[in-house]
């Protein structure tokens, strides 16, 4: 299974490639020199990133090339104004000019923060995605959202920014723990919630083999993942209409993240397994899609492995609290909270005006203290 699978992110002069294949660490100099003329570069990655990573990044770069690398805390808590000031000066330190490229090696975490950073730096410089979690790969790698969090929520401070490359070796999923890999694939289960039925089924039909890291299946998900995103993100590059059809379970998972802590408990795809959940749980009670539905999608997602509701996490949430981060998410519109609802899997839509009482019920319901 040597072969390379290419997609095109089609943003005219700011377009870009993904390259999806096998070693692609050991050639990601041949692909970068076709996009990059300059040498130097800093390698962002994080603590829970195997070394040989880097190393084979490094050297790929070859002999001619300044390569600085640098290593952040792993983790969500790392997204912040103070991690965002030590890379910037960790960067500094190597003497960079406005020819330098950021190279992101690692999972969702690195990506953000290091292509906020790029866009930033100098007031911009060039950066490439290498993500290494099935997450990044199938989601925060494509499409230019970089950002950190803050007290008031998660990724409200950021910027559109795209990368040069995004380059997908599925080889480093080998190393990826189960748990991460059911995080990322929530992401890619979400893909097939939005606008296609047809490849939910196909995931329902063949979920024993991605959990078994099938390098087939693993291939295919991850291809028609970014595949997908990439021809939303080249319709509606800035969010400004169908490209919020991708936060899908994100403004409930956002707030379950925000108050969970970023400790650890809960990891991003799990909320968004949850979110997804109650958003079509909310859906139902709207009246708005089949029960049938909604049972299907729970199944998968607990069939995965994945948890299905807050209380799979911890026993007590404040609802409250959950609504103040839901009233301050960054898709909030006029002041009314916006989500993405389903009239059945697969036929996914913005609704902009959620009437806040069916948000507070659908939470006390899932949480069974619904009046």
């Amino acid at each position: 299974m040597g072969d390379l699978k290419k997609l095109n992110v089609d943003l005219g002069r700011r377009g870009y490639e993904i390259i999806i294949g096998n070693n692609i660490l050991e050639k990601a100099g041949k692909f970068i020199s076709k996009v990059v003329k300059h040498k130097h570069f800093v390698i962002v990655t994080d603590d829970n990133i195997p070394q040989e990573y880097a190393q084979k990044v490094e050297l790929s770069l070859g002999a001619g090339s300044k390569v600085n690398t640098i290593r952040i805390n792993a983790g969500e808590a790392s997204k912040s104004f103070s991690c965002l000031e030590t890379l910037l000066d960790n960067i500094f330190s190597t003497a960079p000019e406005r020819n330098v490229t950021l190279i992101a090696l690692g999972g969702g975490v690195v990506g953000d923060l290091t292509g906020f950073a790029a866009s930033i730096l100098l007031r911009g410089v060039n950066f490439i995605q290498i993500p290494t979690t099935l997450l990044s790969q199938v989601d925060s790698s494509v499409g230019g959202k970089t950002g950190i969090n803050n007290k008031f929520g998660k990724n409200l401070v950021g910027s559109f920014y795209q990368p040069k490359l995004v380059l997908i070796d599925i080889d480093t999923l080998n190393s990826l723990p189960e748990r991460e890999l059911l995080a990322g694939y929530a992401e890619v289960v979400k893909y097939g919630l939005i606008n296609d039925r047809k490849f939910f089924k196909w995931l329902d039909e063949n979920l024993d083999k991605i959990k078994a890291k099938d390098e087939d299946a693993l291939k295919y998900i991850i291809y028609k993942s970014c595949q997908a995103k990439s021809k939303i993100v080249a319709e509606d590059e800035r969010e400004g209409g169908k490209r919020a059809l991708l936060n899908l379970g994100h403004t409930f998972g956002h707030a379950l993240e925000q108050q969970a802590g970023y400790d650890g408990s809960l990891v991003h795809g799990e909320a968004v397994a949850i979110g997804m959940v109650m958003a079509f749980t909310m859906s139902y009670k709207m009246g708005l899609c089949d029960k049938q539905d909604v049972e299907l999608v729970k199944g998968h997602l607990s069939r995965a492995g994945l948890p299905i509701s807050p209380l799979d996490i911890k026993e007590n949430w404040d609802i409250q609290l959950m609504m103040k981060a839901m009233a301050q998410d960054k898709k909030v519109s006029d002041g009314k909270m916006v989500f993405i609802l389903a009239k059945g899997i697969g036929d996914s839509f913005i609704e902009k005006n959620v009437d806040a009482n069916i948000v507070n019920d659908t939470i006390g319901l899932i949480l069974g203290v619904a009046k």
